[in-house]
């Protein structure tokens, strides 16, 4: 994608704008990453997601973009109010949620990242069109804003 680009690193999120016109985050291999895009408006979001939920009221306030359960609300709340989309148009997408090579996994954050987002989206009456999630593969992901699409990059999981 040739374009203006924003990366999004751990726990944080951000919107398209005049500016810029894609959105990439890397190596998400636990992690999830949520895009959500309007093609009525062409504004495209995404977040990187580390945890399921915070531990403590302090942990989401100060850090919500870390969180599943604090951070897509509030991604979902910017493109609503201050860009006035609609959640009935809104395509949402996961990726991510791989688990570790390692068979000593006890957490499975990955596994639990992804319910979380899932429960989450739903929780909001929001409509998922694509996940690609789990398995043992690292994914680096960027939305173009100006159409939607979401070009993916895999490689082996190390750890």
């Amino acid at each position: 994608m040739n374009s203006v680009k924003s990366v999004i690193g751990i726990g944080e999120y951000a919107l398209s704008d005049s500016r810029v016109n894609a959105l990439k985050t890397y190596a998400l291999a636990s992690c999830v990453a949520v895009t959500a895009y309007s093609p009525a408006k062409r504004i495209g979001a995404m977040i990187h997601v580390a945890l399921p939920k915070p531990g403590n009221l302090e942990d989401g306030f100060f850090r919500p973009g870390y969180y599943a359960t604090t951070g897509i609300p509030i991604m979902i709340d910017k493109l609503v109010r201050e860009c006035g989309c609609t959640k009935e148009e809104l395509q949402i997408r996961i990726y991510g949620g791989a688990e570790s090579i390692s068979d000593k996994d006890i957490f499975h954050i990955g596994r639990r990242n992804v319910e979380a987002v899932l429960e989450t989206l739903t929780n909001m009456h929001l409509r998922i069109v694509n996940a690609d999630v789990g398995g043992r593969i690292s994914r680096t992901i960027e939305l173009d804003a100006t159409t939607g699409m979401v070009e993916i990059h895999t490689q082996p999981m190390t750890i």
